[in-house]
């Protein structure tokens, strides 16, 4: 599996041959370093750590700074590691969009935004009374009985109830690439993908 780091940097659309309306996510993704190169002899697994994103030398770790050194590179702000990469890569490798062709399915991961607590309504979905009727007064968005009485007496996990919401990894499968900008590193891929404006994402081929 290859792969490439990435920041969402906003929605748009495009039409397509047929005159079809596509809504699309643009990604710029790289140019990424390989930082370490995980062996099965060594490390017990076989990987690629790839980093992105600059950062600045004094926010830097002494430790981090010696181990972007072994790589030739400077110091940045996200590593992540990819696991069977298809391609074999050595210490202070380039990748980058070009790893991506027009036509090609993608699964994307992303932190969704966090919309801290919420109640059923929001969270889960629930309808709400609405009309207001069973003598509801002011419980409208209310979730309403849990269904435990005498026995069992104790609520059933996974129960859907309020609570923490958003903020969690989530993944999109099966995205299109439409099109392919290397000159400034950016892809532009169908559908939405989780997250804010400007936030990390990871581009799975």
């Amino acid at each position: 599996m290859s792969g490439i780091i990435g920041k969402k940097v906003g929605m748009t659309s495009i039409f397509d041959a047929e005159g079809k309306n596509i809504p699309c996510t643009v990604i710029e993704a790289g140019p990424c370093v390989v930082t370490q190169v995980r062996t099965v002899e060594k490390d017990g697994y076989a990987a690629v750590q790839l980093a992105y994103d600059e950062k600045k030398e004094k926010n830097t770790t002494a430790s981090l700074k010696g181990h972007f050194e072994k790589a030739g590179t400077t110091p940045k702000r996200k590593l992540v590691e990819f696991k069977y990469f298809t391609e074999e890569k050595s210490l202070g490798d380039v990748v980058d969009v070009n790893l991506f062709l027009e036509g090609d399915y993608v699964d994307v991961v992303g932190t969704s935004k966090g919309k801290g607590f919420q109640g059923v309504v929001k969270r889960h979905g629930f309808s709400g009374v609405g009309m207001q009727t069973h003598g509801q007064h002011n419980r409208l968005r209310a979730p309403g009985s849990l269904g435990a009485s005498s026995f069992p007496s104790r609520v059933f996990k996974g129960m859907r109830m309020a609570g923490r919401t958003g903020g969690s990894r989530v993944k999109i499968q099966n995205l299109q690439i439409v099109k392919v900008f290397a000159e400034q590193n950016l892809l532009v891929v169908s559908g939405s993908i989780p997250g804010a404006k400007g936030s990390y994402v990871l581009i799975e081929k």
